[in-house]
This record gives C-alpha cells, structure tokens and sequence, in this order.
C-alpha cells in the first residue's frame, strides 16, 4: 500500500454545479407561522376553541398589514374568511367576524346532529355536518355542510348533501338568516 492512501471508496471529484437551495420568502415562512395552531386545536368542538394563532390574538392592524403584504404577490394564499372580509373592506373588525362565528356556533351546538370539525386548510375556521344528511334515507356521501365565506356579506354559505360534484353553495343571510331557514337544511337525510 502506497503512504497517503486512504481506506475506503474513492473521494468523488467536486461539482462544477451545485443545485443551489430554495429559499422561501421570509414573509411566507412569517405567514405561515402566523397561521399555525397548537396541535391540541385539532379537538376544538367550536370556532373559538381553534382561535389560538397570532392571527387572532395580535393587534388586527398587524394582522391586516401582514396578510396586505402577502396578499400582493397576487397568489392565493390561506387565510380566515373574517381577514378576507376585513381586507377587503366588507367587514369592520375581526370581533365582528367572530361573533358571527359565536352566534353560529351556539345555535348549531345545541341542535341535534350537527358536529363542528375544525382540521381544515391552514388558515380556515372550521365548519359544521349535519351528520344524520350523510349516509341517510337519501344515500348521500357528503353531509350538509355549513361554513363561513367573505363570498357575500350574509358570511355563511351551505353546501347541500351531496355524493358526487359538489353543488353550488347556498348564501345565507346571516346567523338570523341561517335559524330561519335551518329546518329546511336539516330535512335532507
């Protein structure tokens, strides 16, 4: 053996051309820990139970600035419909977007059948099945569902059970809107 010579596999040359790393914007890394819930959110039985992110707890004007900045890449990006809405000037304030949430959740948990599921989209705060639509007389694979849109300013929308494509969402005027036309959405079965 020569002196000098090393054990073991041949050392490769260098490359000419390393792949070089990618990089993600420290605002989307920033946006994406804003959004980030505890994993204990996960078993949230209302809206309120999953409202534990910086998005909810810091000041709503650096909460508006950040998504503002995120927002001009002009790609999607998560977010909860209330920041949409604010945004977009269609809402006054984050309290007024969980209220509505509030007053959703307290009609929907008192009445049979109805289960919140908070595991949604990061960003998302959460929605509503009607469990006894899904797998009913009717054979629906997908329950009614109930959730909050900055679509129109009734804020909550209903997608009827359904197996198959999903149907457009019905609009609903709001909690008071939603209470009048429930009997309607719970006859689905």
């Amino acid at each position: 053996m020569d002196v000098g010579q090393e054990f073991g596999p041949p050392v490769p040359p260098p490359r000419n051309a390393a792949p070089q790393p990618t990089l993600e914007p420290l605002d989307a890394l920033q946006w994406s820990q804003a959004l980030e819930l505890p994993r204990d959110a996960i078993s949230a039985t209302t809206p309120a139970g999953i409202r534990r992110a910086w998005i909810h707890r810091a000041p709503e004007a650096e909460v508006l600035a950040l998504f503002r900045t995120m927002s001009e890449r002009n790609e999607p990006i998560p977010a909860p419909w209330w920041l949409r809405a604010l945004a977009e000037g269609s809402l006054e304030s984050r309290a007024a977007g969980f209220r509505i949430e509030d007053r959703m959740a307290h009609l929907l948990s008192r009445r049979p059948g109805w289960e919140f599921v908070p595991w949604v989209a990061d960003g998302d705060s959460g929605y509503w099945e009607f469990m006894p639509s899904e797998r009913g007389r009717s054979g629906h694979h997908i329950p009614t569902t109930i959730l909050n849109t900055s679509r129109h300013t009734g804020w909550i929308d209903v997608l009827p059970a359904h197996t198959g494509s999903t149907p457009e969402p019905i609009a609903v005027a709001g909690p008071a809107g939603l209470r009048s036309r429930l009997g309607e959405f719970e006859a689905v079965r």
